[in-house]
């Protein structure tokens, strides 16, 4: 079941580094591509930083609604995300190509996809020498959600032998978010 984050906890979603999937959508067309490159960027409001390259159709679309949907997959949608990451949108709906499961996201026009651990829709912040020069977007997150078997309390709550969100290390090589340590204080 999905669960409302409250913004000012939002960079928690993935402020521990884990591959996201980047959904957009404008002119009833859609895309949904991994970017392993996304971080937290500030607090509030809440923002982050998403390196989506120039000749990708996610970029189009961003740039043409202003909208996004970052997403935290799970150890179950390793090969999904691989797969979203390997193959272009521009020569067909990813989302049927692939059969991602999908449902409306409730503030941006961009879909969410079922399964993940994390949806944040967010807004795109023009800042247009540094999407040139970098690739490098600033979205303003409206709304955060995770998946309450997965948060509680304003944190993670990964179980053993259950899904824990990816790492891209190479070439469809990922790691899954391992044990929560503590440091002595």
């Amino acid at each position: 079941m999905r669960i409302a984050v409250p913004l000012a906890h939002a960079h928690r979603l993935l402020n521990h580094g884990p591959t996201t999937l980047v959904s957009t959508a404008h002119a009833g067309r859609r895309n949904v591509m991994a970017a392993a490159w996304v971080m937290p960027l500030d607090f509030e409001p809440a923002k982050f930083a998403a390196v989506i390259a120039a000749d990708t159709f996610t970029r189009e679309l961003l740039v043409a609604s202003g909208e996004c949907v970052l997403h935290a997959p799970t150890t179950d949608q390793v090969d999904l995300t691989y797969a979203l990451g390997t193959h272009g949108g521009r020569d067909g709906d990813k989302f049927e190509r692939f059969q991602v499961a999908s449902e409306a996201a409730s503030l941006v026009q961009a879909p969410l996809v079922r399964g993940c651990a994390a949806w944040l829709e967010c807004r795109r912040v023009p800042e247009p020498a540094i999407e040139a020069r970098h690739d490098l977007f600033v979205l303003e997150c409206v709304a955060a959600w995770a998946d309450g078997a997965l948060w509680a309390d304003g944190d993670w709550r990964f179980v053993d032998g259950g899904p824990r969100t990816i790492h891209h290390r190479k070439g469809g090589l990922f790691f899954a978010t391992g044990s929560s340590l503590a440091a002595r204080r």
